[in-house]
This record gives structure tokens, sequence and C-alpha cells, in this order.
């Protein structure tokens, strides 16, 4: 099955004018830490300046639930990812309010830190001390093994690596790419990165 694509890190009206063009399976939209995050009005209305075919995923670290459910409740994400310290009783809370798919993202230097989690899909991402992602950086992607759940491969893939993040992420089997800074240009969406990444995700040959 062919990999699909997330562009994450959505905040202005011409981030999402280029995924309508280009069409990437999912937008991203980051309500934590300072760089990429946006308000509840800001995701909202640029919700409604994408295609509904893209699905939108809302990325939270240790978020509270109510704000979670009202993101939820008024259609502005289609998935939760939790990227914080979130364990399974806060995913079990969570379903109480909020029936969407949950992604847990877990940060990875080596194989040991792979966890099970009660999530729908797992996210891969870089660990860094302090940081709870985004941090641009690659891990060794060969340390995953058999993941035994959909999974999203993200962590530092750009136009540079983005044939060999392909190729790890046909042999484990992996869900979809998740691409933020390697698709910006001094810290802003760049559409001829976007562009020329959708096409390469697209033309690969699993």
């Amino acid at each position: 099955m062919p990999v699909k694509l997330k562009i994450c890190g959505i905040k202005r009206r011409e981030d999402a004018e280029y995924l309508n063009e280009f069409k990437p399976d999912f937008a991203g939209f980051v309500f934590a830490g300072a760089k990429r995050k946006i308000d509840f009005e800001t995701a909202k209305a640029l919700r409604e300046i994408l295609n509904p075919e893209t699905k939108t995923v809302g990325v939270f670290v240790n978020e509270d639930l109510g704000f979670i459910r009202r993101l939820a409740d008024e259609q502005v994400i289609d998935f939760v990812q939790l990227h914080g310290d979130e364990d399974n009783d806060y995913i079990k809370n969570l379903r109480t309010v909020c029936n969407l798919p949950i992604i847990k993202a877990q940060r990875i230097a080596i194989r040991e830190d792979v966890k099970t989690y009660d999530a729908d899909y797992y996210l891969f991402d870089t660990k860094r001390t302090g940081e709870y992602g985004g941090t641009g950086e690659s891990f060794d992607w060969s340390v995953l093994g058999d993941v035994r759940k959909p999974f999203f491969l993200a962590g530092g893939i750009n136009l540079g690596n983005l044939d060999e993040a392909l190729k790890i992420a046909t042999e484990k089997s992996a869900f979809a790419l998740d691409i933020s800074s390697g698709v910006e240009t001094d810290g802003l969406k760049d559409k001829l990165k976007i562009q020329e990444t959708v096409r390469r995700v697209r033309a690969y040959e699993y």
C-alpha cells in the first residue's frame, strides 16, 4: 500500500492553499510549543480553507481534554496526535470525550524506547533531551524493528533523505510520513518543497 503523507505545522492561509494545490493526505495543526503553535480560531479558519478530503491532525502536548473535545466537536480536527507524556490512563479518559482516532507519538533513540500504548496509531520522532518533538533531526530508523500497529514516520525528513525514508517506510510497512521543517524555508512552508515532496511520495515505486 502506498505510504501516505502528512504535512505538519500549517499556520497560514498560504500553507492551506499549497496543500489544496498539491494534496497531501494530512495537514497538522500544532497546539503546543511556540514555533508553529496556533490557536483555536486560526485552526478553525484553516480547516475551512482546506480541501475537505485533507484530514486534519491536532498535535497536543499534555493538553486539557476539554480543549481537544472542543476541536473535535466543532470538526476542526479529524485525528488527535498526543506528543507529550500522555499515558494509557490519559488515552482512556480522552476516549470518553472524543471518538477521533488517536496517534501517540514516541521519541526514539534506541529500540528500547518503543513502548506500547492503547492508541490507534503511533508516530516515531527523534528523541532529544528537553524537546517534545519538532527537532528537525532524524533518528536511526532501522531501530524500529517489527511495529505491530500502523505508524507515522517522522524526524527530520526532507528532500535530501526522502528516498531513504520512503524505503524504510516501505520495509517497515509505515502508514505515513510526517514532514514539517523539511518543507520549510526560513521557518515558513515552501510551496516548491511541498510540491516536490508530494510528487516524489506519489511517484515512489512500492
